[in-house]
C-alpha cells in the first residue's frame, strides 16, 4: 500500500522564519517525498520545494505601532490563508514564530478541524504571558528552541518538546562548507560587521547610527573596514540611501552574513536572531535596538525579561552590551566597539561566555526532529530515516 499524499501549510513572517521553515521543508521532503508543501514565506522556502501562496516579505514589521502602517496587507494575507484552509483542508499547519498573525490563524485552523503545530513558539515567556492560554486551546504541540521554555509551557499544560536551536544546523552546514578554504576574503584592521536587521524600519532607524559609529571608529582606526551583509528582505538600493557618498571603507554584501560575522573583529547587530548567530560563531558584539517611542513605552510595560538581546537572555546574564532607543546612537555604539577592540581582558571574557551559549542550545538536528513530529501529527509515516 503506497503512502497517501499529505498537504502541509508552513506559515512564516520574517527572514529568519523563512530560513528555518526551509530547513523543515527540506527535511519533510526527505522523510516523506509525497508531502505537498504550501507556504507563506520567501525565497528560501520556495527553493526548498514549497509552493509560495503568500509572499511574506511585505509583512515583516518591528514594534507595536509600526504594525498599523501594514495592517491592510497583513489582514489581506490572513484572510487569504483562512480561505485556503477552508478550501484545501491541509493535513497540518506548521506555524513559525510571527505570533500576532499566527495565533489568529491557529484559531481558524483549529475551528476547521486542522491540527496546528507551532515551531519557534512566541516569546510569551518574555511578554504577553496570557497568550499561553490561546496556545493551549488551539495548538496540538509546540516545539521550542530554548531549554528554559519547556517548564514554562509544561506548567500551562501545553504539550511541548525541546528540539534544539535550528541555527546550530544552519551554522554547522556553513562551517563544514567553509572548512579548508583558508583564504582571507576581507581585509581591514579591524574588520567590523554591521547587521542592521531584516526589516525596512529597523534598517532606516539603525543603519544611519551604525554608519555614524563607523565614521567615528575610522578616525581612531584609519585601516578599519566595515562589512554590511544585507538580509534577503533588504535591497541594496534601500541600504545605500543611508551611506554617505564617498564613504570608501564599507562593502555591501548579499547572502554573506556568516562570512562577514566570522571575519569580523567586532559585530554591531540589531537585536534579534542575528545576535544569536553572532554568539554561536563566538564573535564579540554590541547589540542595538530602536523602535518608535510609543512602541518602546508599551513594550516596557509588557516585557518581563531583563535583557533585549537573545545572547544575554540565553546566557541569563549581561555578557554583551545593549544600547536601547536613544542610547543606540553612533557615539555610544563606537565607544562600545572601541572597548571591545582595545580591552583584551573584556574581549576574552565575552568570548568565553559566548562559547557557553552554544552549549546551551542543544544538538544539531532540529529540522529533522521537527519534521518527524510534524509528520506524526499529519498522520504520515516517514519513509526515509
Amino acid at each position: 500500500m503506497t503512502a497517501r499524499e499529505k498537504k502541509i501549510l508552513i506559515v512564516t513572517g520574517e527572514a529568519s522564519g523563512d530560513l528555518h521553515g526551509s530547513e523543515v521543508a527540506a527535511a519533510l521532503k526527505e522523510l516523506f517525498p509525497k508531502v505537498k508543501l504550501f507556504a507563506m514565506g520567501g525565497e528560501r522556502l520556495r527553493l526548498a520545494g514549497a509552493e509560495i501562496i503568500v509572499d511574506s516579505s511585505s509583512l515583516a514589521v518591528v514594534g507595536i505601532t509600526e504594525v498599523i502602517g501594514r495592517l491592510r496587507v497583513i489582514l489581506r494575507a490572513l484572510a487569504f490563508l483562512k480561505a485556503f484552509l477552508r478550501r484545501e483542508k491541509p493535513d497540518l499547519v506548521i506555524l513559525i514564530d510571527f505570533p500576532d498573525f499566527n495565533l489568529r490563524l491557529a484559531r481558524a485552523a483549529k475551528n476547521g478541524g486542522i491540527p496546528v503545530f507551532y515551531y519557534i513558539s512566541p516569546q510569551i515567556w518574555a511578554w504577553r504571558r496570557g497568550r499561553v492560554k490561546t496556545l493551549a486551546r488551539f495548538v496540538e504541540k509546540i516545539a521550542v528552541i530554548f531549554p528554559f521554555e519547556v517548564p514554562f509551557y509544561e506548567s500551562a499544560g501545553v504539550p511541548v518538546e525541546f528540539v534544539g536551536h535550528p541555527l546550530l544546523d544552519v551554522l554547522e552546514k556553513w562551517e563544514a562548507g567553509k572548512a579548508g578554504r583558508g583564504e582571507k576574503e576581507f581585509t581591514g584592521e579591524p574588520l567590523v560587521a554591521l547587521l542592521p536587521g531584516s526589516r525596512g524600519k529597523e534598517v532606516s532607524s539603525l543603519l544611519p547610527e551604525m554608519i555614524r559609529a563607523a565614521e567615528l571608529l575610522k578616525k581612531t582606526w584609519p585601516q578599519a573596514h566595515f562589512l554590511l551583509p544585507l538580509a534577503t528582505t533588504i535591497g541594496r538600493e534601500e541600504a545605500q540611501k543611508f551611506i554617505p557618498a564617498g564613504f570608501p571603507a564599507l562593502t555591501i554584501l548579499e547572502g554573506k552574513t556568516y562570512e562577514a560575522v566570522a571575519a569580523a573583529d567586532v559585530v554591531i547587530a540589531a537585536s534579534g536572531t542575528a545576535t544569536l548567530e553572532t554568539a554561536i560563531l563566538g564573535k564579540p558584539m554590541v547589540i542595538v535596538y530602536r523602535v518608535s517611542s510609543p512602541s518602546y513605552w508599551v513594550g516596557r510595560m509588557l516585557i518581563r525579561v531583563k535583557y533585549i538581546g537573545l545572547a544575554n537572555i540565553v546566557a541569563g546574564k549581561k555578557i554583551v552590551p545593549e544600547l536601547i532607543q536613544n542610547d543606540a546612537c553612533g557615539e555610544n555604539i563606537a565607544a562600545e566597539a572601541q572597548k571591545i577592540l582595545t580591552d583584551s581582558q573584556y574581549r576574552e571574557a565575552m568570548a568565553a561566555d559566548l562559547a557557553d551559549i552554544r552549549k546551551k542550545l542543544g544538538k544539531p538536528g532540529a529540522a529533522v526532529r521537527v519534521a518527524q513530529i510534524a509528520l506524526k501529527l499529519a498522520g504520515a509515516t516517514p519513509v526515509h530515516f
